[in-house]
């Protein structure tokens, strides 16, 4: 390890990781998410169902997923700034090429490549915070760079539905890759070298053991089943809430749907202020409540009417990326061997429960309306909160 400081509250440095990491974070899940607002329109003009729509978004889950443990693997080797930096123009670059795609085919080929070179940047994002920064400063790092999250997958929605609904979906996303190119330039620019993570070049073996040492702890396991439910009940709430929307009696437009995800600004608020509430009163005393309230959001939008809907989806967004914020910085903080992998491995079931749960609920709609997609995510927050509370009976939690 190197004998250089971490990267203190205040310093030009904390201020450069801080503005790269958030840059990152938003191009990452703009690019992830900027097909939602779009899968009615996509059902209507190109798949005609709705399972089959939640391609476009559930195969960059799934090929994200699956790529995050090898992306980690790859950072031990290649060192994680530079992986970071690199996925990050692979990824812009494929979004440039995105609005070219003549066939359905070509455009679920181009997700599924965009998945294994998002992986690189969240696989290696956590960790690097965690190795960098002072524990002072790492909860309100990491709370920034989730509410990146929130605000990027809220920008994505909404730019690419606003503008597809104004100028076709071609222009829309166009204009949002020349946004990520500016930014992936930005985070080569600005963020620090990392100077607490030497390369590693792990065998299998090795690596092997590295996993296995996160499902032989108490906590991490719940964490991982924790993030599964979560993102997959949230993923599935999104993916469908805009095709209730645009259907009798609420009828509304493209643009409006879009324009809803204006509520994940509550999530990087909620994201940002969990963090430091978990680190005074502790991540086993708050994480349940925050999953509960997701659950209270979902319940909500049963209620038949525009704006309880958009309430009750506010709500569930708070509590999401507020419980998600915290789970992160558990994981990190919980691992003592293997940070990479076990950070890894809780974003592997965290997108795909978005790519299982999100696809299953496509089919459940169409078989049964919003009573199906309360079936698939309204029941994984139960489970979520159920995990939750054993977590609260596991010992020794205190890291």
């Amino acid at each position: 390890m190197s004998a250089a400081p971490a990267i203190r509250r205040g310093t030009a440095e904390f201020y450069r990781a801080n503005i790269a990491f958030f840059l990152a974070a938003f191009s990452v899940f703009a690019s992830l998410y900027s097909v939602q607002p779009l899968l009615p329109m996509f059902a209507e003009y190109w798949v005609r169902d709705a399972g089959t729509a939640s391609l476009a978004l559930s195969m960059t889950t799934a090929t994200m997923a699956l790529a995050l443990i090898p992306a980690s693997l790859l950072a031990d080797r290649l060192g994680r700034r530079r992986l970071i930096v690199n996925a990050l123009l692979l990824t812009a670059f494929l979004g440039v090429l995105l609005p070219f795609a003549q066939v359905w085919w070509q455009l679920i080929t181009l997700r599924t490549l965009m998945g294994l070179t998002l992986a690189g940047i969240p696989a290696v994002t956590m960790v690097y915070l965690s190795e960098e920064m002072d524990a002072e400063a790492l909860g309100f790092s990491m709370g920034l760079y989730i509410g990146g999250t929130a605000i990027g997958g809220m920008a994505g929605r909404v730019i690419s539905g606003v503008l597809s609904d104004w100028l076709g979906w071609r222009l829309g996303t166009g204009i949002l890759a020349g946004m990520i190119v500016l930014a992936a330039i930005s985070v080569a620019w600005l963020l620090p070298q990392a100077r607490h993570s030497a390369r590693d070049p792990i065998r299998l073996d090795d690596l092997w053991r590295r996993c296995r040492a996160s499902f032989e702890d108490a906590a991490l396991p719940w964490l991982f089943a924790g993030s599964f439910l979560l993102m997959g009940g949230f993923v599935t709430l999104y993916n469908y809430a805009g095709f209730r929307l645009a259907e009798a009696p609420f009828s509304l437009s493209h643009s409006a749907i879009s324009l809803i995800f204006l509520v994940y600004l509550l999530g990087s608020i909620s994201s940002t202020w969990a963090g430091g509430l978990a680190q005074r009163l502790g991540r086993r005393k708050v994480f349940w409540a925050l999953v509960a309230i997701m659950g209270l959001g979902m319940a909500i939008t049963n209620v038949p009417s525009t704006w309880v809907i958009i309430l009750g989806l506010a709500i569930a967004t708070i509590g999401f990326f507020a419980a998600h914020g915290v789970a992160s910085a558990w994981v990190t903080r919980r691992a003592t061997v293997g940070k990479a992998q076990a950070s890894a491995i809780y974003l592997v079931t965290y997108y795909l429960g978005a790519s299982i749960l999100g696809t299953l609920g496509g089919y459940a709609w169409t078989q049964w309306g919003w009573a199906g997609v309360m079936l698939v995510s309204g029941g994984a927050a139960l489970l979520a909160l159920m995990v939750a509370i054993r977590l609260v009976f596991v010992s020794a939690l205190s890291a």
